[in-house]
């Protein structure tokens, strides 16, 4: 998997991700910078390119002079959410997806959730974009600082939540305002795609549907944006616990 953009190189640099090699415009190779301080240190080869085989190299058309060559990203275990809830002392907060396939979404909402505190997103294997070059640009490097886990079913993983104490709701119009539900303890929400929301059959599973009240004459947010605005009133309520 390649990560471009300085900033997302740098990111992958400073977190435990295996890089194989960088690759960096030759007109660089002279500058006091902090991806090749950082390579050199960790001692990951760099080979400096022209910018036209760059250009070559890249996927997404925005590589900036840097291009991490590196492994593909390793998925965790739904264990592995509830052990970082557990290591940093928080009740589980976790954001589920159910079916959304634009890659620049992904990105958005992992940048949203590690800004905000979330310990993990579940993603389904199946009808759901996947981590890949343009999720990783897009997350501006929130990526390496995630746990991602994926699932066969996302009833499943419900379920195996609520066997840890954990509420799982679905996000979805028609539902109690997140203003006026209490959550700040185990919370797990569901974000549904964007063409089709949450699916009906999910959101029954689910211990309850909770909205985003909207007073324009559009009647939904992009899924990123929702997401946003969930994850950080969630946050607004356990900073708000933590300090009575």
């Amino acid at each position: 998997m390649f990560i471009e953009g300085k900033n997302a190189v740098l990111q992958a640099l400073e977190s435990d991700r295996t890089i194989n090699k960088i690759f960096i415009d030759k007109n660089y190779q002279t500058r006091k910078d902090d991806v090749i301080h950082l390579s050199v240190q960790k001692k990951v080869k760099i080979e400096y390119l022209p910018k036209v085989a760059l250009d070559k190299k890249s996927k997404t058309g925005r590589h900036q002079g840097y291009i991490a060559d590196a492994v593909d990203f390793v998925y965790c275990q739904l264990d592995d959410i509830l052990a970082c809830a557990k290591e940093r002392g928080e009740k589980p907060f976790i954001i589920m997806l159910d079916g959304i396939e634009d890659p620049h979404n992904l990105g958005a909402i992992v940048r949203s959730c590690e800004c905000g505190g979330v310990h993990g997103i579940v993603l389904s294997k199946n009808r759901s974009v996947q981590v890949n070059e343009t999720v990783v640009r897009t997350s501006t490097g929130a990526i390496n600082n995630m746990n991602i886990a994926r699932v066969n079913n996302l009833k499943e993983a419900v379920d195996f939540f609520r066997e840890n104490d954990i509420w799982v709701y679905a996000a979805e119009a028609g539902g109690e305002s997140i203003y006026n539900k209490k959550l700040d303890g185990g919370v797990a929400v569901i974000i549904g795609s964007e063409g089709f929301g949450v699916k009906k059959s999910l959101q029954s599973y689910c211990d309850g549907v909770i909205s985003l009240p909207l007073k324009g004459k559009v009647n939904s947010l992009n899924a990123s944006v929702a997401c946003g605005v969930i994850v950080f009133e969630i946050l607004r309520q356990r900073e708000q616990r933590s300090c009575k």
